[in-house]
């Protein structure tokens, strides 16, 4: 093991001599298989000490103030490998390269690094910046100055190293990074388990939201990967693929693999933005609260759905007096029977594959302290707003139809039982409009009598018909004349039908808001001696 003082008196020949080597971990997607890029590391091989492990020089040449002129030769060492593979037209990845604190104080750096890639003519698609979440948070706006000037050279920057340190949130919140590297260390031990496969759940989607794509980094089973996939993270990087190699192994692998790009992986509709939606100030979030209706985010991942975030009108509609997080803490799956669920999923599976807004109606039973176990009926409508491999998010407007629903029940059982008494009664009843004499017959009429839904030139087809006898047809009409004119009611006692039976006939008109006759309901009860 060499000491400080060894590692201070060799450095600058070791630099001379190209003691320092360049390794490059591959990185790939599993669930293709793709080779999708590389993060550049050193190495330290000196003739006289042999292998200077990293954890030994780094801290050292930190405490030298000479980690910028260390970083700026690996980064000049990748231009040049860069620029082999491109004029030997073989097949390229982006390789990424660290940027530590010290570099970014260094005022010169991004300047110098321009001018090395300008040099070699690598175009920065080729080249992606990695700032460690300790640099991030080293000097906030000197960070955030130094990430927009890389932005404007056309650099894309990773985050390093997220949730190794204590500001993970702040620094995303507060920089825009273009691709998040998960640090599986900081959930030591099995992923799979309740609460580490809770958190990197959580972290994945989080950066689905902000449209970053995630590079788990320190993978080392297949258990692990296959995990990551599950949860929605394809990249990954770590010992289960391959340990960092030397230029000439990785270039070899180079050749022999496929390749591929690494992109966002939750796609969401193109007019809406999540960042501004997640934003409690912004315009999206206050027409979302405020100039909607009932509204929901719904995620489905992995056939369970979950409730991301309503407004305050979905809380209303619900009329359980509800707060948002005992909303948020529902399991839809749960409150619904397997009938109801399979109509919920359907429509969603419908907007899904239409990119359009589906309708459904659903009954759920929804438990609240205050209100107890409701039944309710939810009018849902259903629209795709975003979709990845593993989740697809549905914005769902919703309307509480219960009472409706129990207003129609309560009218199609008193109908039922008015239906049953006109039998018992021996009753026909229909209605007529007196502007069109237009006949719209009861239910028993066209069941007993025969007569269509709709008697046009009424009451002309019934007499001809013989209902109303011809010795009584004059009547019958006169009486459609007076009402015509006006007159409030009319009855008698008629004989109807060929064999003259004696019926109680009434009719009471309907006037509009200007005392115009519009309609008269008609009646004709059997008259019973008694």
């Amino acid at each position: 093991m060499v000491n400080f003082q060894q590692i201070a008196e060799s450095f600058e020949e070791a630099l001379t001599n190209r003691e320092f080597s360049v390794y490059l971990q591959p990185q790939y997607n599993h669930s293709t298989g793709a080779l999708i890029g590389a993060e550049a590391l050193v190495r330290w091989i000196s003739p006289k000490h042999g292998f200077i492990s990293p954890a030994d020089f780094i801290p050292a040449l930190e405490e030298m103030g000479v980690i910028p002129t260390l970083d700026l030769y690996v980064f000049e060492c990748v231009c040049e490998f860069l620029r082999a593979c491109i004029d030997s037209n073989k097949s390229l990845v982006r390789i990424s390269v660290n940027m530590s604190r010290n570099d970014i104080l260094c005022e010169d750096y991004i300047d110098r690094l321009e001018i090395l890639r300008q040099k070699y003519e690598i175009p920065t698609k080729l080249i992606h910046v990695e700032l460690t979440e300790t640099a991030a948070v080293a000097g906030a706006q000197i960070v955030i100055d130094s990430i927009k000037k890389l932005h404007s050279l056309g650099y894309t920057v990773e985050m390093d190293d997220f949730g190794s340190g204590y500001s993970s949130l702040n620094v995303l919140k507060d920089i825009e990074f273009d691709v998040l590297k998960l640090d599986l260390k900081f959930i030591a031990g099995t992923i799979g388990n309740d609460r580490g496969g809770t958190i990197l759940t959580s972290v994945v989607r989080m950066a689905k939201w902000l449209k970053l794509p995630v590079i788990a980094e320190g993978v080392e089973t297949i258990e692990q990967a296959d995990f990551l996939r599950s949860v929605g993270c394809d990249y990954i990087q770590g010992y289960l693929y391959s340990k960092p190699l030397p230029v000439e192994e990785y270039e070899k692998l180079l050749c022999e693999s496929s390749v591929g790009t690494i992109v966002p992986q939750m796609n969401l509709v193109d007019t809406m933005s999540s960042g501004k939606f997640w934003n409690p100030e912004s315009m999206e979030t206050l027409i979302f609260s405020n100039f909607v209706g009932a509204a929901a985010i719904f995620e489905l991942r992995g056939g369970k759905t979950e409730i991301l975030r309503v407004n305050q009108k979905f809380l209303r509609e619900m009329g359980m007096n509800m707060s948002e997080s005992a909303i948020l803490d529902l399991e839809p799956e749960n409150t619904m029977d397997e009938e109801n669920l399979g109509i919920f999923r359907s429509a969603m599976a419908k907007a899904a594959e239409s990119k359009s807004e589906v309708e459904c109606e659903i009954w759920a039973n929804v438990c609240s302290r205050t209100c107890g176990n409701e039944k309710v009926c939810i009018r849902n409508s259903i629209q795709l707003i975003g979709e990845s491999k593993v989740s697809q998010l549905f914005y769902v407007m919703v309307r509480n139809i219960t009472l409706e629903k129990q207003a129609l029940s309560g009218f199609a059982r008193r109908e039922a039982n008015f239906k049953a008494a006109i039998e018992q009664a021996n009753m026909f009843l229909w209605e007529y409009s007196i502007a069109t004499k237009e006949m719209r017959p009861c239910f028993r009429c066209q069941k007993v009598l025969g007569l269509p839904p709709v008697i046009y030139n009424y009451p002309e087809p019934v007499i001809e018909s013989g209902l109303f006898p011809a010795d009584i047809a004059d009547t019958y009409r006169d009486w459609h004349r007076q009402i015509a004119e006006g007159v409030p009611s009319i009855e008698a006692i008629l004989p109807l039908t060929a064999d003259h039976v004696p019926f109680h006939v009434r009719y009471t008109t309907e006037f509009d808001e200007n005392g115009r006759p519009v309609k008269a309901y008609g009646s004709a009860t059997l008259v019973v001696d008694k």
